[in-house]
């Protein structure tokens, strides 16, 4: 569209015009993660996950493993979400299901992140033979591939559990973040304010405590995100495939069983739909999060949709991400026929 280049004006209160539009100043916050809608919704979804898995196991109407006489039976004001061919409470089983869930993919998403920044940071700010060496480690852990460990581990270790799981989890999904963290330690090192601090004297990780880890948090706190996706997941996947122990409930239990008995062919949708929705809306959550750090962190995505500009009609237009507005020259002023025969001779 076009604009007319004398009649940009910023809609700024009490300001006069400029020809850049900026951002409508708004109410300072403290918190500015959680202003916006995205990470609020995700944080309190999480939240509420975190919630259940610990007063899920209490606050659940039956033991998740207690047989009744109802079997197969939908959902009902006796059983919320159905029952399973032993007459199982399926809504108890979600519950009990959720803190396994949760505490693979927060401990593995804590290992993975904790390693993540000793190696990438102390590599990326050291340089020389530490950083050869972090590196060479880094590529190695990249290219174990980790499902087919898991399974190894958890096949030959007797007894293995959730946190044997998320450990095996976290142990091979650091090298990534690593080689992220490290590629922006080398653009930091270098900075003004990091030679600044090298040159009055400071120490090498009060530097990197101070100087670089607040610059790198959105970083972090992305690929710890990532990473608690891929765990759940993950311990979704063994479960469903019957690798990990079926005698402990997560949601990927309830899936192995559900298909196991043909649930599906029976028409027992409400058998395996509850653990589908509950792990649909985790990993909604978590992409919501990762979404308001993106945000958080890019000032184009923050400010998108909140600059305008007013046009010489009155209009006022609305500034968004990938709009790039052309300003047109302000039309000349029509001339008469006599002014147009004068000018022609």
């Amino acid at each position: 569209m076009s604009i007319p280049t004398s009649s940009v004006e910023q809609v700024i209160p009490e300001q006069g015009a400029m020809a850049q539009p900026s951002v409508r100043p708004g109410r300072r916050r403290r918190l500015r993660f959680v202003s916006g809608g995205k990470a609020a919704t995700g944080l309190a979804v999480v939240a509420g996950y975190l919630l259940l898995a610990v007063i899920g196991p209490w606050i659940a109407p039956y033991d998740p493993d207690a047989r009744s006489a109802d079997l197969l039976q939908p959902p009902s004001a006796a059983h919320w979400f159905g029952t399973t061919h032993l007459g199982q409470d399926v809504f108890s089983q979600i519950l009990a299901g959720t803190r396994g869930v949760m505490l693979v993919g927060l401990t593995a998403g804590v290992v993975a992140t904790v390693l993540s920044v000793l190696v990438g940071v102390t590599a990326g700010y050291l340089g020389g033979l530490a950083d050869d060496g972090l590196s060479a480690l880094s590529n190695v852990f990249l290219v174990i591939p980790a499902l087919p460990l898991i399974i190894i581990v958890t096949s030959t270790v007797a007894g293995a559990g959730d946190l044997v799981v998320a450990l095996v989890i976290g142990l091979t999904s650091w090298a990534w973040g690593a080689r992220v963290l490290r590629a922006q330690t080398l653009s930091l090192r270098r900075r003004d304010y990091v030679e600044a601090a090298r040159a009055t004297g400071e120490h090498t990780w009060r530097i990197i405590g101070f100087e670089i880890l607040p610059n790198l948090t959105a970083i972090i706190a992305s690929g710890f995100v990532g990473t608690v996706i891929f765990a759940v997941m993950s311990e979704i996947t063994l479960a469903f495939i019957g690798i990990s122990s079926v005698s402990s409930w997560n949601w990927g239990t309830i899936l192995f069983w559900a298909q196991s008995q043909q649930a599906l062919a029976q028409g027992a949708w409400w058998w395996f739909v509850p653990a589908g929705l509950a792990i649909a809306l985790l990993g909604t959550a978590l992409a919501l999060i990762n979404f308001g750090i993106d945000e958080f962190v890019s000032p184009r995505l923050r400010s998108a949709g909140r600059s305008r500009i007013r046009t010489a009609d009155g209009r006022t237009v609305r500034m968004r991400v990938g709009f790039t507005p052309v300003l047109a020259p302000r039309p000349a002023p029509p001339v008469a026929s006599g002014q147009r025969e004068e000018a022609g001779r």
